[in-house]
Formats: C-alpha cells, sequence, structure tokens
C-alpha cells in the first residue's frame, strides 16, 4: 500500500485504548513499504503518544518515512493556511494537504474526517482518505 500517514492514524496504532487502535492495527498489516508522512505528524504523534521513541522506532521499523522538507513549500503552505484560516488548520495538516498535492494516487490514512472532507489538493479536488469505518 502506497500511502500519506496522519497523525491519528500514527496516534491510533501506538495506543492499544484508543478507539481507532484495531482499524489502525488492519491498515498497518496492509503495509507493504513505508508511508509517506512530514516531521509535523511525527512531532503531534510523538506529543500525544508521551513517547518519541515509539514514534522513532516507527520510522526505523518501516512503518512511515518523513518525506517531506516544510522550507521547500512555504508558498504554497501559506497559500492553503489563508484558504482554510477560518478553520485553524495546524502544521501537519497543511503539510498533509501539499503531499498529497505532490503524490496524487496516494491516500490519506486519518481519522481526522471533519477536516480532511473539507481539505482540497488544487482548487476542487477531494482528497483520497482512508478512515475508520463508522
Amino acid at each position: 500500500m502506497k500511502a500519506i500517514a496522519d497523525t491519528g492514524f500514527l496516534v491510533a496504532f501506538g495506543n492499544r485504548r484508543d478507539q481507532h487502535h484495531g482499524w489502525a492495527i488492519r491498515v498497518a498489516e496492509q503495509v507493504t513499504e513505508p508511508l509517506l508522512t512530514c516531521d509535523a505528524v511525527l512531532a503531534e504523534a510523538a506529543f500525544q503518544l508521551g513517547d518519541s521513541g515509539l514514534v522513532l522506532a516507527y520510522i526505523r521499523d518501516g512503518l512511515v518515512t518523513p518525506a517531506f522538507a516544510t522550507a521547500n513549500h512555504l508558498d504554497r503552505l501559506e497559500e492553503l493556511a489563508k484558504r482554510y484560516a477560518d478553520r485553524a488548520p495546524d502544521l501537519a495538516d497543511l503539510c498533509l494537504i501539499r503531499m498529497s498535492e505532490l503524490n496524487p494516487r496516494y491516500p490519506v490514512i486519518t481519522t481526522d474526517l471533519k477536516d480532511f472532507r473539507i481539505y482540497r489538493r488544487g482548487k476542487r479536488e477531494a482528497i483520497p482518505l482512508i478512515v475508520p469505518v463508522a
């Protein structure tokens, strides 16, 4: 599976008490190559899990790979921040939107339906998602 990993997926995968843990395990079992992500997602996941070592193990074990240099995309990230200012997107969301634009065949694995159903790549194209089934 080729995809982009969001914070909610990584947190659910690492936290057995998370409501989406079973879903995250099932998704992770389908991963055949590291999922793309960004440093902002990794930092959020480490903070929410309270365990930087666990998040570093995700990289070492090949679950994810950081694949985005924020500094190389500042102009587009600023455009996205202005566009979605009413939603107050965090840096991780902005980076994931941009990563989806750069990798249009890769879905975003997320638990954040509220925002990612609104976010668009380009001007109008919905971002393909892998989300927990309600």
